[in-house]
């Protein structure tokens, strides 16, 4: 189902608790029965017995948070931790609720770097999923196709909302790392590229695929422990749900394991790199010297024939073709020795 106007609550109207730009579904007995409402409107609902929600909030203020507080009763430091920018990926256990913070990795059009970053924090309590985004990069749509493609599973409450959520980031998260496996299989046929030789290109990229990694990893390593956790949680995963949950930590387990292989292809391509430059150099001093050595024989034979000392045809005209014959097959001498040497 789309996410258009319809769907979104701007609430800055004056029946409104909150000022940023809200979400919200309800769902009650295993079934959906309502979309877009007012985030005012929600208290009633979840006055029914068998209800849960979702609501969403686009980069909310303190104010806004401080309404979810009083509301939900969420922890302060989990506030805290959902209002403030760079977190760790983590889950944080509380009384009546879990708090998770994460992170959204999807492909960026824009610089040497393939990989952005988007933070989420979300709040898993006993009637609701409060999703909070710190930026746009993260896209209703998907997951809300996910929620809808999966709706035979609605029944377990809270645990089918993150089920869902969690297999849309690490979604997420495994399409970055095929997307850094592709770069790197690039730079790996790019390394032998002897038109590419000698050019900043491979460097450039190398150095990008590195800082991508780093981030990817930041982000992809610390969600083992929250998946594994969440799947542990008391009251949070049913027997229905834990299959999915174990599905979704292997998948975090594959991405992990992949990024580690990169990073060990990534070192391999750095290090391949400088010692082909480093026998490139070899090369180029072999080169050097043996056209020095071609040219000191040269000096050395007109050096010697233009002393003062009488030499046999000296001022004659077969003086000089004896010498000019000597001294180029001294340097065609040189050069076929070189040659078979493989110095030139």
């Amino acid at each position: 189902m789309s996410v258009d106007n319809d769907h979104r609550v701007h609430a800055c109207t004056a029946d409104s608790p909150t000022r940023c730009e809200a979400h919200t579904r309800v769902w009650r007995d295993g079934e959906m029965i309502a979309e877009g409402v007012p985030v005012v409107d929600l208290s009633e609902h979840l006055a029914v017995a068998g209800t849960y929600v979702w609501l969403d909030l686009l980069r909310p203020t303190p104010e806004d948070m401080a309404v979810l507080t009083e509301e939900f009763g969420l922890h302060p430091l989990a506030i805290e931790d959902a209002l403030h920018d760079h977190q760790r990926a983590k889950l944080d256990h509380y009384a009546d609720h879990d708090f998770l913070a994460a992170y959204i990795v999807k492909e960026c059009s824009a610089g040497d770097t393939l990989l952005e970053t988007g933070e989420l924090a979300a709040f898993f309590t006993q009637q609701g999923l409060i999703t909070v985004r710190k930026s746009t990069l993260m896209e209703l749509r998907p997951l809300l196709q996910r929620w809808d493609a999966t709706s035979q599973l609605a029944g377990s409450g809270i645990a089918y909302l993150a089920h869902g959520l969690l297999d849309h980031l690490v979604d997420g998260h495994s399409e970055a790392v095929a997307l850094l496996g592709d770069e790197s299989e690039e730079l790996e046929d790019l390394l032998f590229d002897e038109r590419a030789q000698g050019g900043g290109d491979l460097q450039r990229r190398s150095f990008a695929l590195r800082k991508d990694l780093t981030t990817l990893r930041r982000a992809v390593v610390p969600m083992r422990q929250v998946v594994a956790t969440m799947a542990r949680s008391d009251g949070l995963v049913d027997e229905q749900m834990a299959p999915y949950l174990r599905d979704v930590d292997d998948h975090v387990q594959r991405a992990v394991e992949s990024i580690d292989s990169l990073r060990d292809v990534l070192g391999t391509i750095l290090d391949t790199n400088l010692t082909l430059a480093s026998n490139r150099l070899n090369e180029t001093i072999f080169r050097l010297t043996a056209y020095a050595a071609i040219l000191a024989a040269t000096t050395a034979i007109t050096g010697y024939f233009g002393q003062n000392v009488p030499f046999p045809g000296s001022q004659e005209t077969s003086g000089f073709l004896g010498s000019t014959v000597l001294l180029v097959l001294s340097v065609v001498g040189l050069v076929a020795y070189f040659k078979r040497k493989g110095w030139l």
